[in-house]
């Protein structure tokens, strides 16, 4: 069982390299990144794991910034990190209300939450991820936007109008047909009064 929870246990020394490149590119190469139209809320640098069910052991999934984006259009908040150097994607999920950070058995600076979609492979896949950070302030701080974030999107989702019942829209649709019914009448009224008016005006002439 204690295997299961060394690659999370703190460490007095971690080895976090990072590498300049040998080659520079000057050539510049605009890439989409579909974050364009989100702000960010909260980045701090972080190493995240997934839990491997087949094998019960904890895996490393990348060292980065963990951010909190929110999109500008729609306000929902969500959850996207990227491993240095190759900007890949190891976890981008929506922060939903059931979410729960666990704190790590032996650690004050990692957190443990399941996820129902993640969606860093493409596919959305069920994972329970844990994430580590330098020390228990930062863990503590983002705990704290992390749930914020989970208020936000609850706001949203009980600000937004509740769906009509069959009954509403076959009310609205009665009521609208009545009202083209009575459109109907009243220009047909005014049509053969139209009429009397130019046979009359005819007669006199």
């Amino acid at each position: 069982m204690a295997d299961n929870t060394d690659a999370l246990a703190p460490r007095e020394e971690e080895h976090d390299p990072h590498f300049e490149p040998v080659v520079r590119l000057t050539e510049q190469v605009e890439t989409k990144t579909h974050e364009e139209d989100e702000t960010v809320l909260f980045k701090m640098r972080s190493k995240l794991f997934r839990f491997a069910s087949d094998s019960k052991e904890w895996k490393e999934r990348g060292t980065g910034d963990v951010r909190l984006l929110q999109h500008k259009e729609t306000k929902k908040v969500r959850l996207v990190m990227r491993r240095d150097q190759t900007l890949k994607v190891c976890a981008n999920h929506a922060i939903t209300a059931d979410m729960k950070l666990q704190p790590n058995i032996g650690s004050d600076r990692s957190w443990v939450w399941k996820v129902a979609a993640d969606y860093s492979e493409g596919a959305p896949t069920s994972e329970t991820l844990a994430i580590r950070f330098a020390n228990t302030e930062n863990a503590n701080t983002f705990k704290e936007q992390f749930e914020n974030a989970q208020r936000i999107n609850a706001g949203l989702t009980s600000s937004a109008p509740a769906p009509e019942s069959h009954e509403e829209v076959a009310e609205e649709a009665e009521a609208t047909k009545e009202e083209a019914e009575e459109t109907k009448e009243e220009a047909k009224e005014e049509a053969e009064e139209e009429a009397e008016e130019e046979a009359k005006e005819k007669n006199e002439e």
